[in-house]
């Protein structure tokens, strides 16, 4: 059964978001569509008060109701580091370890030549703005892929000049991984990120 020209419409939008194909972009559709009036209408309301509510931080780009971020303005972070994400759920993730204590920096994307993406469509004129005496270390947190290794390597190259220690997140194998099921890069990467125990 093919669906009515709206609800095509409806799951053409959702099948857009990360991460969702066409089955369950359809299934959301028809949940929204099975929602009372009520219901509906506060989602409606909450997508606008966050599209409305949420800009980003001047400092950092993270995702904020306030032009500082409370992470920058928080006066117990470590100034002298910067980890440098993708983007804002990346930093939530490091953040929800309660490990790290310095501050970051959203990039908004990765360099993608394929998908038009340059230097100048994502956050690092804003990052090397942020680079002063009191910066001691980047952190390069970018993803693992192709686009991620080769961001992570231009920010390198950029931050040079300036004297500060760039560092990369440890790749490897998970816990419980089998070395027989890794493959060459992942194993690689285990390798050269060993450490002393």
């Amino acid at each position: 059964m093919s669906l009515t020209p709206s609800l095509e419409r409806l799951a053409g939008a959702i099948a857009s978001f990360p991460g969702l194909g066409r089955k369950s972009a359809s299934r959301i559709a028809y949940h929204i569509l099975n929602m009372t009036d009520s219901e509906a209408t506060e989602l409606i309301n909450a997508i606008n008060s966050a599209r409305e509510s949420i800009s980003r931080c001047s400092k950092c780009q993270n995702l904020s109701e306030t032009e500082i971020c409370p992470i920058c303005s928080d006066s117990r972070r470590d100034v002298t580091t910067i980890c440098v994400v993708e983007d804002a759920k990346a930093a939530e993730v490091i953040e929800s370890l309660h490990e790290y204590k310095g501050l970051y920096h959203v990039l908004h994307g990765v360099i993608s030549p394929l998908d038009d993406i340059g230097p100048d469509d994502i956050a690092i004129t804003e990052l090397l703005a942020r680079i002063d005496g009191s910066v001691k270390e980047v952190i390069l947190a970018t993803n693992p892929s192709t686009e991620g290794e080769a961001t992570a390597m231009y920010i390198k190259m950029l931050l040079s000049p300036f004297g500060v220690k760039v560092t990369r997140l440890a790749y490897g194998l998970p816990v419980g991984a089998s070395l027989e099921f890794a493959d060459s890069v992942t194993l690689l990467r285990a390798l050269e990120g060993r450490s002393d125990i």
